[in-house]
């Protein structure tokens, strides 16, 4: 295909404003999938995106249509996932943005505008969703010409659902979005996703900003240094098609002889063996926001999980581990997310396609602790807290937050961001009604519930984004919680010095109702430096042991409650309790 026929692009937008459906109806009026072969969320390649409704990767696709390649990639639209984003804007030279007729631009839609903007990429605004009822046409092209500076005749009406308007914004990407420019002859590939097949190996997502890539070529990857050769090119439609050539300004796929998991780093440039072609500048390294704790239940499931984990991470790159040992949980991984619903993501997905049964710690954040001795630890887990009498001080993790939100609901929102910290930052009015109210916030702040209950203040309204902004001191101690006199530590948590009791007596409390009765009276504890903050107990399953009595003297009664009420205590000794996992999430949630 000529180079001035092929145009590249991504669709973004804010998490439930239709992308994928907008998606499946661009495969269906292009003739890319057959009509018997047509389903929901096509693009949605994971069982477990098409569950919540949610895409989860990056998915690319090729279309043919009035003489054009039309090369897409469909992108998620949590603020967990923007990393994906980010990947697809620099493969490509538009961006379709694409906001909802009734919800109107939120905080993502923000986002990954700026994004967009960033990499100087051409922008096609797109209301979806004009055949709701609630569709409000008016007021949403308002918002957008107020943060995009475009005219109302620039923006494109679509129901991505019944398929109007879809074919205007094929002519309008053919139209608007530029052609690849022809940079080099030499071959310079980017490589921005890959994956991992049984049968193939290592499978490698490439954009090519120069030359050709055929079966057969002798190849390195840029920053490794590592050679090898090419097995197999091809493009997504959205199945891998194999061909014989990739050629430069396509997006594709290319399979080599690489085993070390390793070695396919998303951000690397692939080149000809013997070519000294400068790497393409790639991608900025992702910090990770939240980090967990991942033990395989049974401990001769270390191995398997290490190469579960190593697969998952050639799609997701945000994702980063090191190997870790519990004297509770045994050997595991240090695991960082971008946020609690990749966690969450993760978990699952080792657990479907893995097999396997995990346990996974309490998430915390990254302190900062500087020691009386001058060294300074980046603390990610609980346990390994130092003593107290040996720490300088402590920092905490800051970042800084937009809330998007109808101005009616700013005075609650403003009460309740002042109650879990925030420093108020500045205010901005879109238009009369939508306000950006912007925050500095302790990252621990937002981790659990925090977006549940800006979206409950809001009735539903409101919308979240944030940056990491840094690190400002606190004072921590850290919480452990005692499960029938033994240390959950699982459960242990690093909390502000002011709050231990509070915490500690609502983790209690959430193991009072989560855990499953013994036998025996249960001990619950939580405790900081040996001190004892907080406690209750979990009442005994009673057997009527005096069921087979039938009269006699009172006394016999009273001896076989009697060698009951031993037995328990022999138990509560020496009895183990097990703490399945959806206790420590529903802990998590409440806390």
């Amino acid at each position: 295909m000529e180079l001035n026929k092929i145009r590249n692009f991504c669709i973004i937008a804010h998490i439930d404003h239709g992308k994928s459906t907008l998606a499946d109806r661009m495969l269906e009026v292009t003739n890319t999938v057959d009509e018997r072969k047509m389903k929901a969320q096509l693009l949605d390649q994971m069982e477990l995106e098409r569950e919540r409704g949610i895409t989860i990767k990056l998915q690319p696709a090729r279309m043919n249509w009035n003489g054009f390649m039309l090369n897409l990639i469909d992108t998620p639209g949590h603020v967990d996932f923007s990393y994906e984003v980010s990947r697809s804007l620099v493969a490509v030279e538009g961006a379709v943005l694409l906001v909802d007729a009734a919800q109107g631009v939120e905080a993502q839609t923000l986002a990954n505008l700026y994004l967009a903007v960033e990499q100087d990429l051409t922008i096609i605004p797109v209301i979806n969703k004009i055949d709701l009822p609630a569709a409000n046409i008016e007021k949403v092209s308002k918002e957008i010409i107020s943060i995009l500076g475009c005219e109302k005749k620039d923006i494109l009406l679509v129901s991505a659902k019944t398929g109007q308007g879809v074919t205007d914004v094929l002519q309008a990407i053919m139209d608007r979005v530029p052609a690849p420019d022809k940079k080099k002859d030499e071959l310079q590939a980017l490589v921005f996703d890959s994956t991992y097949d049984e049968y193939r190996g290592v499978v490698i997502y490439v954009r090519l900003f120069g030359g050709d890539l055929k079966k057969g070529d002798k190849i390195r990857f840029a920053a490794t240094n590592e050679p090898t050769e090419v097995l197999d090119v091809g493009f997504f439609k959205p199945d891998w098609v194999s061909i014989d050539r990739l050629n430069n300004g396509e997006i594709g796929y290319l399979v080599t002889g690489v085993k070390d998991l390793k070695q396919a780093k998303v951000g690397d440039t692939i080149i000809k063996q013997d070519s000294d072609t400068p790497a393409l500048i790639g991608y900025e390294a992702i910090k990770p926001m939240v980090y967990a704790g991942i033990f395989p239940q049974e401990g001769n499931d270390y191995q398997k999980l290490r190469d579960a984990i190593m697969k998952l991470k050639l799609s997701d790159a945000s994702l980063e581990y090191e190997p870790a040992s519990s004297q509770a949980l045994g050997f595991g991984f240090r695991c960082g997310f971008l946020g609690l619903l990749h966690l969450e993501i993760f978990q699952e997905r080792l657990k479907r396609e893995y097999n396997l049964e995990l346990i996974v710690t309490t998430p915390t954040v990254a302190y900062k602790i500087y020691m009386s001795s001058g060294d300074e630890i980046i603390l990610t887990t609980p346990s390994d807290m130092p003593d107290p009498s040996q720490i300088e001080h402590t920092e905490e993790p800051y970042v800084d937050i937009e809330v998007l939100s109808p101005k009616e609901y700013i005075g609650d929102l403003m009460s309740y961001i002042i109650e879990q910290r925030g420093i108020a930052k500045n205010t901005e009015y879109l238009d009369e009604n939508l306000v950006i109210l912007k925050y500095h916030i302790p990252l621990s702040r937002i981790l659990v519930d925090f977006y549940d209950n800006i979206k409950s203040i809001s009735s539903g309204y409101a919308s979240l984004n944030y940056d990491l902004a840094g690190y400002e001191k606190c004072e921590l101690v850290k919480l452990d919680i005692l499960v029938a006199e033994q240390i959950a530590e699982a459960l242990t948590i690093l909390v502000y010095k002011d709050q231990a009791h509070q915490i500690g007596k609502r983790i209690i409390n959430k193991l009072k109702d989560v855990l499953p009765r013994a036998q025996f009276v249960i001990k619950l504890q939580a405790a900081v430096g040996g001190k004892i903050v907080a406690g209750d107990k979990l009442s005994a399953l009673r057997k009527d042991v005096t069921a087979k009595l039938y009269g006699g003297d009172v006394t016999r009664k009273r001896k076989l409650l009697e060698k009951q009420k031993k037995g328990k205590k022999r138990m509560a000794k020496g009895g183990k309790v097990v703490i399945p996992q959806e206790a420590y999430l529903a802990i998590l949630k409440k806390n």
